[in-house]
This record gives C-alpha cells, sequence and structure tokens, in this order.
C-alpha cells in the first residue's frame, strides 16, 4: 500500500489516497504506521477520501488508533497533497471532516502550494457542545486541580474538545507530566486536548500542547486556533496573531465581521513509500 508522509509545522501525519488505496482497519494501521520504531513513524493516520458533501474527504486517527474529529495542519496538508498530486485544480477547496466542513485556500506560487489559508469556522464556546462539565458558559478560567497545582482552563471547540491555560517560561514547561493528567480531567467527558500558552504580547504567543491520544506534537492548527481564541476571551492579544510552536509558526485570526477562525501555515512532503507488512 502507497502512503506519503507529511508534516505541517513538524505536526507529521501519514497520507493515504484512498482513491487509490483500499484501507479496511484504520485503527490497526494508524498504531503499526505511527510507532517511531516498528512503523513508519507520525503523530497519526490521515485518509484522503471521495465526499458526498465537499470537494474531499478526511478521516484522521491517532497514534492510539482513536479518531478524532479534526487536525488543522493536516488540513492544510491535504490542500497541499490535492492540488500538487493532479486530484483537483481548485485553489478554493471545500473538506469534509468529522468536525465540520472546511474551507481552504491555497496560496500557489509557481504551481507549489507555499501556504494554507483555512477557514476553521466559529469556535464553539457552550460547555455542553465542547464539551466540558461547567455550570457556567462559556468556560472562561476554570479553576482545575491537576496533580499538585491549580490552573486555569478557559475551554474552547473547534471541531475537537480544547482547554487552554496560561503559565511562564512554556519551554521548559512539564507539559507531558500535567498534560497527560489534564487530558483525561473528569471535566472533559470525550477527553481534550491541553494546549500551555505564553503570551509574549498582543500579537505574539508561544504555545505547547498534549494532544489527545497522541502525547506532545510539534504543532496543532486546531489547539493555535483555540488558543489565540482564549487570549482574546481573555483580554491577552489582539485579534491577530503569531502562534510560536516547537515545529514552526501559525498565524490565526479571530475576524469580528463573520466569527471565524482563520488559520494560516505552510504544509511539507517529506516522502512517499510502500507500506508492506498486514494488520
Amino acid at each position: 500500500m502507497r502512503f506519503t508522509k507529511m508534516h505541517g509545522c513538524g505536526n507529521d501525519y501519514i497520507y493515504i489516497n484512498c482513491f487509490e488505496e483500499t484501507v479496511e482497519h484504520p485503527e490497526k494501521l494508524a498504531i503499526a504506521m505511527s510507532e517511531r520504531h516498528f512503523g513508519v513513524g507520525s503523530d497519526g493516520l490521515v485518509l484522503i477520501m471521495p465526499s458526498e458533501k465537499g470537494d474531499f474527504r478526511m478521516r484522521m486517527f491517532n497514534l492510539d488508533g482513536s479518531e478524532g474529529e479534526m487536525c488543522g495542519n493536516a488540513v492544510r496538508c491535504i490542500g497541499k497533497y490535492v492540488y500538487e498530486r493532479g486530484l483537483t485544480d481548485k485553489k478554493l477547496i471545500a473538506l469534509e471532516t468529522a468536525g465540520g466542513m472546511k474551507y481552504l485556500d491555497l496560496n500557489i506560487v509557481d504551481g507549489i502550494v507555499e501556504t494554507v489559508t483555512v477557514d476553521m469556522g466559529e469556535p464553539i464556546l457552550e460547555a455542553a457542545e465542547i464539551p466540558v462539565e461547567s455550570e457556567k458558559s462559556p468556560v472562561i478560567g476554570k479553576n482545575v486541580h491537576i496533580l499538585d497545582t491549580d490552573y486555569s482552563f478557559t475551554c474552547v471547540s473547534m471541531g475537537n474538545p480544547h482547554g487552554v491555560t496560561f503559565v511562564e517560561g512554556v519551554k521548559y514547561f512539564p507539559v507531558e507530566k500535567y498534560g497527560s493528567v489534564a487530558e483525561v480531567h473528569p471535566i472533559f467527558p470525550k477527553k481534550a486536548n491541553i494546549e500551555f500558552v505564553e503570551v509574549v504580547d498582543e500579537s505574539h504567543i508561544k504555545m505547547r500542547v498534549w494532544e489527545r491520544g497522541s502525547g506532545e506534537t510539534w504543532a496543532c492548527g486546531t489547539g493555535a486556533s483555540a488558543s489565540v481564541v482564549a487570549c482574546i476571551l481573555n483580554g491577552r492579544t489582539g485579534r491577530k496573531v503569531e502562534v510560536e510552536l516547537i515545529g514552526g509558526t501559525l498565524t490565526i485570526e479571530w475576524r469580528e465581521e463573520d466569527n471565524h477562525v482563520y488559520m494560516t501555515g505552510p504544509a511539507a512532503f517529506s516522502f512517499d513509500g510502500v507500506w508492506l507488512q498486514e494488520v
């Protein structure tokens, strides 16, 4: 089975063109292929599929085999893949995801997709829809005790659940220690992606993320989007912010005119390969 390895700011996934390949057990395949010693190595598996509602459909699976609703970095990579591999000649693409329809605007230079701007839609702030257990909605500054420390969480869904908290010195913050516990905290009935954010100034933040089902990753597009929404809700930044991640930088803008969040960033091919193992 042929596959392609791609990454968006270091958030790496294995992509399979399901117009040409058939995947019978994606949960098992995600676990096998994502393993970094005996497999290809990745943060998960993404299937590029036909869609009855849009131009293409995406299914994504975390490295533990669980299926996720959305991945912003994967969305950008799909835009680059379908255009440069000749599956479409459109520069505006409607992509069906389990987290809703996402609209991609491809920035093309000499036939190469250099960046992709994704309309991530309106942020979901209602507690029950995120979902998060809370008596107040929206959930801004909710105190949550994690291990030996109290954290203040602002909760947002960008098609998948996020808990955002503000810290100092995020570069050295013990993300695994606290993120792994916060992910499965009882306030998150479907678990959550956990973002640790350091605000540099009103147009620049630094972020590290513990992704639900994958652990710490080098970037998270939905997490960057949720983090900027959280920053704005807490009065910490303006509405257009550069989000510095381990693997690169994304530009996130929460526009007042339509209440949509827009994410702009790169996507890159790593390599193509053939998977020979059975799962």
